[in-house]
């Protein structure tokens, strides 16, 4: 597949793979400089949406993600945003918040050809074999063969506007730029226009986030945009065959609350797709990993890889990344599922993914708090971490029941107990058959063990001694045999600990940021 609009100047399977690494081009621009030059290379105009579909077919044949990185959504809405990219369409992504309609939208640049030629100098980013606009016209007349030509790099042909109820026609499409007509052109001359947002993604892909929020009379302005692919811009008719794929976002319940998509603009885009959350568990631990992030450079939740080896850590050295193991990512996974689906939560506001990101977020920066307190080696987060999970993602809970007067303590409670379920599950999953009683022992004579958000994993091992089948306890928890460690112990010793307690087989006593596990 080409590199370019038919260019076969420069081919490389790379720009037809995949989005480049942080918007980085992954190769050098084509030849051509001039449009002597780029008609002899053979290259010939072709619209975005032929374009989009030849890169997806390409990928679909050769087994490769049609759109990377994105989780959940493989067997569902991927293949229903194909067939309308296949087909031609324009589209609306359609779902409840944090769902992952924006980060699909942004996905879909990584479909475009790597490079494509534009005119030097055009606002429209138009081919310089298919000019559309009076001045480029003028320009091909002026310099012939001459006319330099520029390449412009995939990650550039993408425009996006918020919809917010402020935005205005010439935000948008465009106006008459006061400033040129003063400098003597008519009303009537088309060089008097400056161009709004969707003019100037022409031959790109164009997105309208929560396209339901756009005031009403503004969204008659993309109903030309959508079936004849020109603009009107104050009664003057500008004649410009735009070529661009238009995508918008909205949630359900704008059609109804917010604002509605009008009738005559919801006919024109050619297909709705329905997102929805992850239905599997293991892809909502796929999101968690793939997507949190701390300010911690290559933090991953559930692998030590991310990390490397933890090393003696001299006075006054930065702290390693923190290390959130596998069972408290899925912790996290289930506690998430767990209140998007309780009566207590509002359905029709959903709970984004953005409430188990921050939640992950939150709970390995407990842990590097910890570990710098403490003087930890490696910040290794525990279940004496996942608590404040609840006091920093509850303002992301819209509760059925809280009214005008929210009842703060209630909706603290709910949001503890479900987190509580989402261990127990957790331990059942991972520890079902495990022989504990080795452990549960340990307590027998009456002994206590206490951690706490500030105790040090050598402080809580140090406490029980011997602990039979840690090894195979660590197994469980996925914990590669050459890679355990004293904090990585700690973790998974809490979590049997916190798994007895919350099975009727320990007591605990929770005082502030004081745990003390007992018979």
């Amino acid at each position: 597949m080409a590199a370019t609009d038919g260019c076969p100047c420069r081919r490389s399977r790379r720009t037809v793979a995949g989005v480049t690494d942080s918007g980085v081009p992954a190769s050098a621009p084509p030849a051509p400089t001039t449009l002597g030059e780029l008609r002899d290379s053979g290259a010939t105009p072709r619209p975005v949406k032929a374009e989009i579909r030849a890169n997806l077919l390409a990928r679909l044949a050769a087994g490769e993600p049609s759109l990377p990185g994105i989780v959940g959504f493989e067997d569902t809405v991927v293949p229903e945003v194909e067939r309308a990219l296949i087909a031609g369409h324009d589209l609306v992504l359609l779902g409840e918040r944090g769902q992952g309609k924006t980060r699909l939208i942004r996905t879909l640049v990584g479909l475009l050809d790597e490079w494509t030629p534009v005119l030097t100098g055009s606002e429209l980013n138009e081919h310089p074999l298919a000019p559309i606009s009076v001045w480029a016209h003028r320009q091909i007349a002026e310099h012939g063969d001459a006319t330099p030509v520029g390449w412009l790099h995939r990650s550039e042909r993408f425009g996006e506007k918020l919809a917010t109820p402020d935005t205005s026609v010439g935000d948008l499409i465009g106006d008459v730029d006061p400033i040129k007509v003063a400098e003597g052109r008519t009303l009537g001359d088309p060089e008097t226009v400056h161009y709004g947002l969707v003019p100037r993604t022409n031959r790109g892909i164009f997105s309208v986030n929560e396209l339901p929020d756009l005031a009403e009379r503004i969204q008659v302005a993309l109903l030309n945009v959508l079936e004849e692919r020109d603009i009107q811009i104050r009664g003057y008719r500008v004649r410009l065959p735009l070529d661009l794929l238009l995508v918008a976002s909205a949630n359900p319940e704008d059609y109804t609350n917010r604002g509605r998509i009008i009738t005559p603009l919801k006919d024109r885009f050619g297909a709705e797709v329905r997102t929805h959350y992850p239905i599997e568990l293991t892809d909502e631990v796929r999101l968690l990993n793939q997507e949190a992030h701390t300010s911690w450079p290559g933090w991953a939740g559930g692998s030590d890889a991310a990390g490397g080896a933890a090393a003696g850590r001299p006075a006054g050295e930065q702290l390693e990344t923190p290390l959130v193991p596998e069972h408290l990512v899925e912790i996290v996974a289930r506690f998430t599922r767990l209140v998007r689906d309780s009566n207590h939560v509002d359905q029709r506001s959903g709970v984004s993914a953005r409430f188990a990101i921050a939640g992950l977020e939150t709970v390995a920066a407990s842990a590097v708090r910890r570990a710098a307190v403490a003087g930890e080696t490696r910040p290794v987060a525990r279940v004496v971490d996942l608590p404040s999970i609840v006091p920093a993602s509850r303002g992301k809970v819209e509760f059925a029941d809280s009214g005008s007067d929210p009842d703060d303590e209630r909706e603290t409670e709910v949001l503890e107990h479900l987190l509580r379920q989402a261990t127990a599950q957790t331990f059942r999953a991972r520890c079902a058959g495990l022989d504990l009683t080795g452990l549960q022992e340990h307590f027998t004579g009456g002994e206590t063990v206490e951690s706490g958000e500030l105790v040090p994993a050598a402080a809580l091992l140090g406490q029980l001694g011997t602990i039979p089948k840690l090894a195979e306890l660590l197994g469980r928890l996925g914990v590669p045999e050459g890679e355990q460690s004293a904090e990585q112990a700690a973790a998974a010793v809490e979590f049997a600990l916190e798994g007895l307690y919350l099975t009727r087989r320990l007591a605990k006593d929770t005082d502030g940021a004081r745990t003390v596990y007992g018979a």
